[in-house]
């Protein structure tokens, strides 16, 4: 019996179908994202270790995306002084261009990084299944919480709940 390339990737999902459509895991020390921003400088997640982080994984072209925008600005603007950090991964290689980034996050005022992924790399070391994702990050880098799909008021509050320490 002959087995072709297409044959064992079949094989290997139908063994492994988690694989396949896993995301990164809550517990587990979330996956460096070494990027460009929109304002031209490098980010690095793991130069933010010590802070609680939201990262979102969003496009310009996502509605949802759009939608929960505000809160997580409103968020920001409310708790920085509490160390948070919130970073915005564009899939820039789902863009038709950066001036559409720019666009989007000009409109929204957005005060927090705007990193670039033009290659789709944090996609599928995140193993995104759709977008927007928002990965809620401990100061010790632990993701304690990833939410696919817009996050609502209600699960950014118990998001950030997770990550902030209590005053």
């Amino acid at each position: 019996m002959r087995l072709t390339m297409a044959g064992l990737l079949l094989v290997g999902l139908a063994l492994c179908p988690a694989l396949a459509f896993a995301q990164a895991q809550t517990g587990s020390q979330a996956p460096e994202i070494d990027l460009p921003t929109l304002a031209g400088t490098p980010m690095k997640l793991s130069a933010l270790r010590g802070h609680p982080v939201v990262v979102t994984f969003w496009g310009t072209w996502c509605p949802p995306c759009r939608e929960e925008f505000p809160r997580l600005v409103a968020a920001y603007e409310k708790y920085r002084a509490d160390g948070l950090e919130i970073v915005a991964v564009n899939q820039r290689d789902q863009e038709l261009s950066v001036k559409d980034v720019k666009a989007f996050s000009d409109s929204f005022a957005v005060p927090f990084p705007i990193a670039l992924d033009v290659r789709g790399r944090s996609r599928r070391v995140y193993r995104l299944v759709g977008l927007p994702t928002t990965v809620f990050i401990d100061a010790a880098g632990t993701i304690k919480q990833l939410q696919p799909g817009p996050v609502s008021e209600e699960q950014l509050a118990r998001g950030l709940a997770m990550i902030l320490k209590p005053h």
